[in-house]
């Protein structure tokens, strides 16, 4: 099973929002070396996890870096404009328009940093009217964990927060994962 590993970033906003749903991708083989690899990055900090909006510049930029470093491929999925208030609709069609992504790679199970009950419902429900598009024989499947207890949402975690900066006028970040990275903008009808 090739599994992917989800997060998300968002700038709500009347005009000019956007959302962004990155999922990271690794070699079975390297999932070892990238957790490692993010709780590197993370280092002392008293965190639980690794999260961009905690980080200093020097600090993304030493996190982008260890993540363009890890055999890894990300692909994001921007969905805009989102207005205020319309955060789960531009998540749902991002969420739609990942899985046929990952699809296209092998990907067969993808995980997500869990937030509450209701909303993880939300992603399986979205995952799953997805899937009907998907050939019928197609194997996808989507499960949530909390973001603590897995090192590889980190990964997802700094490529959404790359592309967020990117997209607010701070493109360093996003140029070091270019070569591991496919963006996809998603309209969101919002």
């Amino acid at each position: 099973m090739t599994s992917a590993y989800a997060d998300e970033s968002f700038h709500e906003a009347p005009s000019g929002g956007f959302y962004v749903l990155a999922a990271a991708m690794f070699d079975p083989a390297a999932y070892e070396t990238a957790r490692d690899a993010m709780r590197d990055v993370l280092g002392r900090r008293r965190a639980k996890k690794l999260h961009w909006n905690e980080m200093d510049a020097q600090q993304r930029h030493n996190a982008a870096k260890a993540v363009a470093g890890i055999d890894s491929f990300h692909v994001v999925t921007v969905g805009v404009p989102m207005p205020v208030k319309r955060q789960e609709r531009a998540r749902a069609k991002c969420l739609d328009r990942l899985v046929h992504e990952l699809h296209s790679y092998g990907v067969t199970h993808l995980m997500i940093e869990s937030r509450t009950d209701q909303l993880d419902r939300r992603d399986v429900a979205t995952v799953t009217r997805a899937r009907r598009h998907l050939s019928k024989d197609a194997l996808f499947q989507v499960d949530h964990q909390a973001g603590a207890d897995e090192p590889l949402f980190w990964a997802a975690d700094v490529v959404a927060g790359a592309v967020y900066a990117h997209r607010r006028g701070q493109p360093g970040y996003r140029r070091v994962l270019d070569d591991c990275l496919y963006e996809i903008d998603v309209a969101t009808d919002c």
